[in-house]
């Protein structure tokens, strides 16, 4: 199948597949005498695998280790395994980071209901000052 088909059926754009080929997690396809690339139609369940895993939050590095890993025994279970377990320990540190930060922003939000008497904005001097909750 050509780019463009294989474009539409995995929900990608064209710049995506030929991005995937240079990392290396889509196999270059072969010619068309015009030139064209000419995909497997297993290629459509690899670029949907890419794209999962992206959703989930794996690094296309960790997306290649993954595509290698599908293709081996159960023993590669194990590794998939400490992949996702890593992948969910860094989502585990980037929510307490978020949490973190909604509860300085709310702390700031709140120094505005405060009578100012003419001061400026609690959160621009905040800011400013770099002395935020």
């Amino acid at each position: 199948m050509r780019t463009g088909e294989l474009a539409a059926r995995a929900g990608v754009n064209a710049q995506t597949l030929r991005y995937y080929e240079r990392r290396g997690l889509l196999a270059r396809p072969a010619r068309s005498p015009a030139g064209y690339r000419s995909y497997p139609d297993e290629a459509v369940a690899v670029v949907r695998f890419v794209k999962r895993s992206q959703e989930l939050g794996f690094t296309l590095d960790e997306v290649a280790e993954l595509l290698r890993l599908a293709d081996g025994g159960p023993g590669d279970c194990d590794t998939a395994r400490a992949l996702a377990e890593s992948r969910v320990a860094e989502l585990e540190r980037r929510i307490a980071d978020l949490q973190r930060m909604r509860g300085s922003l709310a702390e700031l939000i709140a120094t505005c209901e405060l009578p100012r008497n003419r001061r400026s904005c609690p959160i621009l001097t905040s800011l400013h000052e770099g002395d935020h909750p």
